[in-house]
């Protein structure tokens, strides 16, 4: 029997946008970014809430740092809050934080919203739209559950 105490997880608060192309409903693309960072991790937006914000203000300010816009119509909220644990090699980075404890929004960019990752500080080196069956094709793979999970959720709903 092990007597040592079993370390609490700490989660870091985090908000997250699922962006729909000013296309939708017509056509419902998805979009997806490429981070400066890590190679080839494709991922959603997102970012963490500050100290006294609410997710949707935090949403907003995230979409304006790191794509240049928050000219969003917000269309739903995943009902709960999702958490995942950093791989290895990002925990570090985030230390003091073991993952994110996440509130996904699902948005549609408003028509003549211009994207500009060339941010203050650039997170995203491109980006591109997908149709929804192409998402997990870019999307790095500690994501995916989360994703499948949030996704699946909106599609039942009927918004995707």
């Amino acid at each position: 029997m092990n007597d040592q105490p079993t370390k609490e997880k700490k989660y870091r608060p985090n908000v997250a946008a699922i962006i729909l192309s000013p296309k939708y409903p017509e056509k419902v693309e998805i979009f997806i970014a490429s981070r400066t960072d890590v190679k080839d991790a494709w991922q959603f937006p997102q970012g963490g809430i500050d100290e006294g914000e609410t997710p949707r203000e935090a949403l907003l300010r995230e979409l304006k740092e790191e794509i240049g816009t928050d000219e969003v119509e917000i269309l739903g909220e995943f009902p709960e809050w999702v958490s995942y644990d950093f791989p290895e090699m990002i925990a570090k980075k985030m230390y003091p934080f073991d993952g994110q404890r996440q509130k996904y929004f699902l948005v549609r960019l408003k028509p003549g919203a211009k994207i500009d990752l060339e941010t203050h500080e650039p997170e995203f080196s491109q980006h591109t739209f997908v149709p929804y069956r192409n998402i997990f094709d870019y999307v790095t793979y500690f994501k995916r559950p989360i994703y499948k999970k949030v996704l699946d959720y909106f599609r039942k709903k009927g918004y995707l």
